[in-house]
């Protein structure tokens, strides 16, 4: 319900944005041979559900898709043994019929070909505006059952894009449809941040000449000035809880690390180092922060506990490291850091201390993580111009997500939506 009234109200400026557009190359390590039938009576729906799913499916790196098994509902008789000779071990089959309320009914089976028998299904009523999300959630269901993880098709990403001398805060489908403006400004808009539920999003703005951390209801379009004070106000991070917020405050002198209610109020330091101290980042359970420190001269990032104290060293390869974000499951930090003389995103596996460089573009920043922690999407530069890039968590899938004109930069992957 939550998901379906942040999409039917946030609707601040819709029209005339370009969508982003998204290239795919590179392949999961395993990809599942899938078929995925036209949905019977599919066309009496604005948005064509079989398309988008085969999209997800592609776009994710683990599919193979299995072209030409035409229209099939949920309640016809399946020839599974032609389905096997053609090498699908999965198919998706459905039907859309409507309601006297004008809503669709939407019914959904996944079924496992080797085996003839049903793995999954479900049905749902959905509004017209909303078939894109019953199909990244059909999407989510077959990405759970067969990879094992849960899928997040059916999530949001914001980002800002700046063209001309308009910076524009943006939210969109995590395929880069749908996309809604947030904000509009002629001044910078940077770190974005998604509140756990997926209603608010953090960010720093200079309309005011100078950076100040604002909270921004989606809903509501209501925002709270979170950190206004003497300096500069930057680098919002959320707690898992919604409660509060980690910033980055110079009202004191050098660039230190607070936490303030998600309100405003309640502000209290937790680092008091003689160096420079930025970029906290709340691990998933909240009990840890990582954050960005030149304290032992170069920067790298650092581990203490979110009530602040003694500070750990978490990276060593390279002389900078900055922008630590860390994976859903506390596992792995990633982080851009400059090796002779490019900015590229690497991943550190917390347990054995293993690092894997994970791009090949030279000019990466603001690294975020899928809610699944499966995918990482960053900004980097493509021929003078900003551009989004994801990868997968092993390497071996990459998309590129790029808008027709202007710099895209700055991305943070939204929570999944209950």
């Amino acid at each position: 319900m939550l998901k379906s009234l942040l999409l039917s109200v946030l609707v601040f400026t819709t029209a005339a944005q370009a969508q982003l557009r998204v290239e795919v190359s590179g392949v999961g390590s395993t990809q599942i041979p899938i078929a995925v039938a036209s949905f019977s009576d599919e066309g009496l729906a604005t948005q064509q559900l079989s398309a988008i799913i085969k999209d997800d499916l592609t776009r994710s790196g683990y599919f193979k898709l299995i072209d030409g098994v035409g229209v099939i509902s949920e309640t016809t008789s399946v020839n599974f043994g032609d389905l096997k000779s053609r090498g699908a071990e999965a198919l998706v089959v459905g039907s859309v019929q409507r309601l006297s309320d004008g809503r669709f009914d939407v019914r959904y089976k996944l079924l496992d070909t080797i085996k003839s028998s049903t793995l999954s299904g479900f049905a749902l009523a959905s509004t017209p505006e909303n078939m894109r999300l019953t199909a990244h959630r059909i999407s989510d269901d077959i990405y759970e059952k067969l990879i094992g993880v849960r899928g997040a098709f059916a999530t949001r990403v914001a980002y800002v894009t700046k063209a001309g001398n308009q910076y524009r805060l943006e939210i969109a489908d995590a395929d880069g449809e749908g996309v809604q403006v947030a904000l509009r400004s002629n001044e910078p808009i940077i770190s974005p941040a998604w509140s756990p539920d997926g209603t608010k999003v953090a960010y720093v703005s200079f309309e005011a000449k100078k950076p100040v951390v604002y909270v921004q209801n989606l809903i509501t379009r209501e925002r709270t000035v979170v950190a206004n004070y003497k300096g500069s106000n930057s680098a919002p991070a959320w707690a898992p809880d919604g409660s509060k917020l980690a910033v980055s405050l110079s009202r004191d002198g050098l660039t230190q690390i607070y936490t303030v209610n998600a309100n405003g109020s309640g502000l209290q330091r937790l680092t008091s180092s003689s160096g420079i101290d930025t970029e906290p980042q709340f691990s998933a359970d909240g009990q840890s922060i990582y954050f960005l420190s030149d304290r032992s001269g170069g920067p790298q990032i650092y581990r203490m506990s979110s009530s602040g104290g003694d500070a750990k060293r978490v990276t060593f390869g390279g002389s900078y490291n900055i922008t630590p974000r860390i994976s859903p499951d506390g596992k792995t930090l990633a982080y851009i850091s400059r090796r002779e003389g490019k900015f590229q995103l690497y991943t550190l596996d917390l347990a054995s201390g293993q690092e894997q460089r994970m791009s090949d573009t030279v000019k990466d920043e603001s690294p975020s993580f899928s809610p699944n922690g499966r995918y990482i999407m960053y900004a980097t530069e493509s021929g003078r111009r900003g551009s989004l890039a994801v990868v997968s968590v092993d390497g071996k899938v990459k998309q590129k997500l790029t808008v027709q004109a202007g710099d895209i930069r700055e991305p943070t992957w939204g929570p999944f939506m209950k």
